[in-house]
Protein backbone atom coordinates (compact mmCIF):
# COMPACT_ATOMS: atom_id res chain seq x y z
CA UNK A 1 0.00 0.00 0.00
CA UNK A 2 1.34 3.84 -1.24
CA UNK A 3 -0.48 7.18 -0.59
CA UNK A 4 -2.02 6.94 -3.58
CA UNK A 5 -3.93 3.93 -2.40
CA UNK A 6 -4.93 5.51 0.47
CA UNK A 7 -8.35 6.95 -1.39
CA UNK A 8 -9.64 3.87 -2.58
CA UNK A 9 -8.70 2.08 0.81
CA UNK A 10 -10.83 4.88 2.50
CA UNK A 11 -14.07 4.05 0.36
CA UNK A 12 -13.33 -0.06 0.84
CA UNK A 13 -12.72 0.72 4.73
CA UNK A 14 -16.08 3.03 4.99
CA UNK A 15 -18.02 0.40 2.98
CA UNK A 16 -16.99 -2.69 5.05
CA UNK A 17 -16.60 -1.48 8.72
CA UNK A 18 -19.81 1.70 8.66
CA UNK A 19 -19.80 1.90 12.13
CA UNK A 20 -16.08 1.68 12.90
CA UNK A 21 -13.73 2.78 10.15
CA UNK A 22 -10.38 4.11 10.29
CA UNK A 23 -9.88 7.43 9.40
CA UNK A 24 -7.21 8.85 6.87
CA UNK A 25 -5.27 10.27 8.92
CA UNK A 26 -4.91 6.62 11.02
CA UNK A 27 -3.76 5.01 7.63
CA UNK A 28 -1.45 7.80 6.82
CA UNK A 29 0.20 6.95 10.20
CA UNK A 30 0.36 3.55 9.73
CA UNK A 31 2.14 3.90 6.29
CA UNK A 32 4.71 6.34 7.41
CA UNK A 33 5.95 3.02 9.70
CA UNK A 34 6.01 1.00 6.80
CA UNK A 35 9.27 2.56 4.96
CA UNK A 36 12.50 2.74 5.64
CA UNK A 37 15.34 0.84 7.75
CA UNK A 38 13.24 0.91 11.06
CA UNK A 39 9.88 0.08 9.52
CA UNK A 40 7.64 -1.81 11.87
CA UNK A 41 4.75 -2.20 9.47
CA UNK A 42 3.72 -3.84 6.47
CA UNK A 43 0.40 -3.06 4.67
CA UNK A 44 -0.88 -4.60 1.02
CA UNK A 45 -3.59 -4.22 -1.41
CA UNK A 46 -5.52 -6.19 -3.74
CA UNK A 47 -6.12 -5.06 -7.50
CA UNK A 48 -8.89 -6.43 -9.69
CA UNK A 49 -7.89 -6.45 -13.65
CA UNK A 50 -9.20 -2.96 -13.89
CA UNK A 51 -6.65 -1.76 -11.21
CA UNK A 52 -9.87 -1.19 -8.49
CA UNK A 53 -8.69 -1.77 -4.88
CA UNK A 54 -10.55 -4.67 -3.77
CA UNK A 55 -8.97 -5.33 -0.26
CA UNK A 56 -5.89 -4.54 1.82
CA UNK A 57 -4.45 -5.68 4.67
CA UNK A 58 -1.89 -4.32 7.51
CA UNK A 59 0.90 -6.09 9.85
CA UNK A 60 2.55 -4.09 13.11
CA UNK A 61 5.63 -5.55 14.44
CA UNK A 62 7.00 -4.88 17.84
CA UNK A 63 9.43 -6.97 19.53
CA UNK A 64 9.05 -10.08 18.28
CA UNK A 65 5.32 -10.52 17.77
CA UNK A 66 3.34 -9.38 14.68
CA UNK A 67 -0.06 -7.50 14.86
CA UNK A 68 -2.79 -8.42 12.67
CA UNK A 69 -4.05 -4.39 12.31
CA UNK A 70 -6.43 -4.71 9.59
CA UNK A 71 -7.80 -6.97 6.78
CA UNK A 72 -10.24 -6.18 4.20
CA UNK A 73 -12.32 -8.07 1.52
CA UNK A 74 -14.89 -6.34 -1.39
CA UNK A 75 -18.30 -7.99 -0.87
CA UNK A 76 -17.72 -8.74 -4.63
CA UNK A 77 -14.38 -11.12 -3.85
CA UNK A 78 -16.01 -12.91 -0.82
CA UNK A 79 -15.42 -16.42 -1.26
CA UNK A 80 -12.34 -15.99 -3.82
CA UNK A 81 -9.72 -17.10 -1.78
CA UNK A 82 -8.34 -13.23 -1.49
CA UNK A 83 -8.94 -12.96 2.14
CA UNK A 84 -6.78 -15.94 2.52
CA UNK A 85 -3.95 -14.93 0.34
CA UNK A 86 -3.66 -11.11 1.82
CA UNK A 87 -3.52 -13.23 5.46
CA UNK A 88 -0.80 -15.16 3.48
CA UNK A 89 1.08 -11.93 2.89
CA UNK A 90 0.70 -10.94 6.21
CA UNK A 91 1.87 -13.91 7.83
CA UNK A 92 5.43 -13.78 5.17
CA UNK A 93 5.44 -10.46 6.51
CA UNK A 94 5.95 -11.55 9.97
CA UNK A 95 8.34 -14.07 9.41
CA UNK A 96 10.35 -11.45 7.28
CA UNK A 97 10.29 -9.24 10.77
CA UNK A 98 11.36 -12.01 12.85
CA UNK A 99 7.80 -12.72 15.28
CA UNK A 100 7.57 -15.60 16.95
CA UNK A 101 3.65 -15.17 17.83
CA UNK A 102 0.87 -13.21 15.38
CA UNK A 103 -1.94 -11.64 17.24
CA UNK A 104 -5.44 -10.23 16.31
CA UNK A 105 -8.69 -8.98 17.49
CA UNK A 106 -11.63 -10.03 15.02
CA UNK A 107 -15.07 -9.29 16.20
CA UNK A 108 -16.78 -11.42 17.85
CA UNK A 109 -19.80 -11.78 15.76
CA UNK A 110 -17.62 -11.87 12.49
CA UNK A 111 -17.64 -15.97 12.54
CA UNK A 112 -16.68 -15.55 8.80
CA UNK A 113 -12.97 -14.15 9.76
CA UNK A 114 -12.57 -16.10 12.51
CA UNK A 115 -13.02 -19.52 10.14
CA UNK A 116 -10.38 -17.78 8.14
CA UNK A 117 -8.12 -17.44 11.07
CA UNK A 118 -9.02 -20.59 12.62
CA UNK A 119 -7.79 -22.35 8.68
CA UNK A 120 -4.24 -20.97 9.32
CA UNK A 121 -3.65 -21.92 12.78
CA UNK A 122 -5.16 -19.29 15.42
CA UNK A 123 -6.58 -20.16 18.82
CA UNK A 124 -8.58 -17.64 20.60
CA UNK A 125 -7.08 -16.37 23.92
CA UNK A 126 -9.64 -13.51 25.19
CA UNK A 127 -11.94 -11.21 24.88
CA UNK A 128 -11.27 -7.58 24.99
CA UNK A 129 -15.14 -6.15 26.10
CA UNK A 130 -16.29 -3.16 23.84
CA UNK A 131 -13.09 -3.29 21.37
CA UNK A 132 -15.15 -2.22 18.68
CA UNK A 133 -16.68 1.97 19.06
CA UNK A 134 -19.24 3.31 18.62
CA UNK A 135 -21.07 -0.55 18.71
CA UNK A 136 -19.60 -1.61 21.92
CA UNK A 137 -18.90 -5.03 20.34
CA UNK A 138 -16.63 -7.62 22.28
CA UNK A 139 -13.67 -8.79 20.54
CA UNK A 140 -11.97 -11.98 20.19
CA UNK A 141 -8.10 -12.36 20.63
CA UNK A 142 -6.75 -14.93 18.82
CA UNK A 143 -3.02 -16.19 18.33
CA UNK A 144 -0.95 -17.71 16.42
CA UNK A 145 2.14 -19.33 17.65
CA UNK A 146 4.54 -20.04 15.31
CA UNK A 147 3.67 -17.81 11.81
CA UNK A 148 6.99 -19.58 10.46
CA UNK A 149 5.25 -23.19 10.13
CA UNK A 150 1.56 -21.36 8.86
CA UNK A 151 3.48 -19.40 6.12
CA UNK A 152 5.37 -22.93 4.67
CA UNK A 153 2.50 -24.87 4.97
CA UNK A 154 1.11 -22.16 2.96
CA UNK A 155 3.81 -22.49 -0.05
CA UNK A 156 3.05 -26.54 0.46
CA UNK A 157 -1.20 -26.32 -0.62
CA UNK A 158 -2.31 -26.79 3.14
CA UNK A 159 -4.00 -23.58 3.55
CA UNK A 160 -7.22 -22.63 2.49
Amino acid sequence: MRWWDIPAVLELERALFPHDAWSKGLFWSELAHARGAGATRRYVVAEDGTGRVVGYAGLAAVDGTGDVQTIAVAFDHWSTGLGSRLLGELLAAATAFECREVLLEVRVDNTRAQRLYERFGFEPVGIRRGYYQPGNVDALVMRLTDPVTAVQGMTHGSQG
